[in-house]
């Protein structure tokens, strides 16, 4: 399916949030008519070092599948518009930073603005999912703790088992667990040493104990084997997860 590529700025509660729109040529458009509803939304949550060009292309695969996606800038109040944090120490420090910094209140009233935005958009069919990579996933599942997520794919999600991210008591991502009223996926590299076994294994009882509805791999990969740059790359396993990701997105 052809894709076309936008640049967005939405208001949100904390200021101004550019994103990255890619979505299907919609028939209609391609030849001047009114656009049908028809494509489903993902909001695709990206890594701490925001939207590079792996990230970018994995979003165009997920919208060549026939999705409306939205990538927001995650850290957009502490950085000037546009910014991407490079794949080395100082962008893996100043994304850390931010990370620790950035409230998931905030990322809340993030999602709550894509929702509203996505209501406005003709070639929307009215079913959000989410999806998202390392500090993303987690942001994926945190994003499903709305009820107008009707499924999450999360992939090696960090700081859910670790409870680290800046939150009021009671208001951490994983304890709120049995808000979720969609279904999860969760998706984890067995040789992640960012969420180690034990790791894991909280977040499946918690996941258990809340009553969710989720499915659960853990698959013979390191951290950020989605990336398609850098050695933990695994082409193959990449292309297992966004067909999956197809399926969870269109039961």
């Amino acid at each position: 399916m052809q894709i076309q590529t936008t640049t967005i700025t939405l208001t949100t509660a904390t200021g101004p949030m550019r994103c990255l729109q890619i979505m299907p040529l919609a028939s209609g458009n391609a030849l001047g008519k009114k656009p049908t509803k028809t494509f489903g939304a993902v909001l695709f949550y990206s890594e701490i070092f925001q939207i590079t060009a792996p990230i970018a292309r994995a979003a165009a695969i997920l919208a060549g599948q026939g999705f409306i996606v939205l990538v927001p800038e995650v850290f957009h109040e502490l950085n000037p518009a546009g910014t991407v944090l490079g794949y080395d120490d100082t962008g893996k420090d100043k994304g850390n930073q931010d990370k620790w910094t950035k409230p998931l209140t905030s990322h809340d009233s993030d999602t709550l603005a894509m929702l509203a935005y996505l209501q406005t958009l003709a070639e929307f069919s009215g079913k959000t999912s989410s999806y998202g990579v390392c500090i993303g996933g987690h942001l994926a599942f945190r994003a499903a703790l709305n009820p107008a997520i009707s499924a999450a794919c999360c992939l090696y999600a960090t700081d859910l088992h670790s409870d680290t991210l800046p939150a009021a008591p009671g208001d951490q991502t994983l304890e709120r667990a049995g808000d979720i009223q969609g279904e999860l996926m969760l998706i984890w590299g067995k040789q992640d040493p960012h969420i180690p076994a034990e790791g894991r294994l909280k977040i499946y009882q918690q996941l258990s104990k809340s009553g969710c509805n989720f499915s659960w791999h853990e698959l013979n990969a390191q951290h950020a084997f989605m990336r398609d740059e850098g050695e933990r790359y695994d082409p193959a396993l990449a292309l297992w997860v966004y067909q999956q990701a197809r399926l969870l997105f269109c039961a």
